[in-house]
């Protein structure tokens, strides 16, 4: 099960790196996703990883995220700069083990099949 760490209170254009850890073997095959989801809201796709180093981003973030993934100890990580005060939302982190996407990972919730708890970021004005 990924777990993710790093959410914390920040202020408006901070930069913060989330990460997220997934136990057990066969990381490097799974495309990796982050989803993000405020109170009284739906989940929503914010960046993804495909196995073979593919990336996705919601237009929202792009060119202020960067997604990157450390197969080697088992580790997706968010960079996430500039970062916009507002309703503070719960990152979450996704694993797709069985994955049949040849290079674009997937920004459909119902595509990822283990999913982490959570953890949360608020940005203060």
């Amino acid at each position: 099960q990924p777990v993710e760490s790093g959410g914390r209170l920040v202020q408006a254009g901070d930069s913060l790196t989330l990460s997220c850890v997934v136990s057990g073997r066969g990381f490097g095959s799974y495309d990796m996703g982050w989803f993000r989801q405020a109170p009284g809201r739906e989940r929503e796709f914010v960046a993804a990883m495909h196995w073979n180093g593919g990336t996705k981003y919601v237009d929202s973030v792009k060119g202020r995220f960067t997604i990157s993934r450390d197969n080697a100890n088992n580790t997706v990580y968010p960079r996430m700069t500039g970062l916009k005060p507002g309703v503070p939302a719960v990152y979450f982190c996704a694993a797709d083990h069985g994955t049949t996407r040849v290079a674009e990972p997937s920004d459909r919730a119902d595509e990822y099949d283990c999913w982490g708890k959570g953890n949360q970021v608020t940005v203060s004005p």
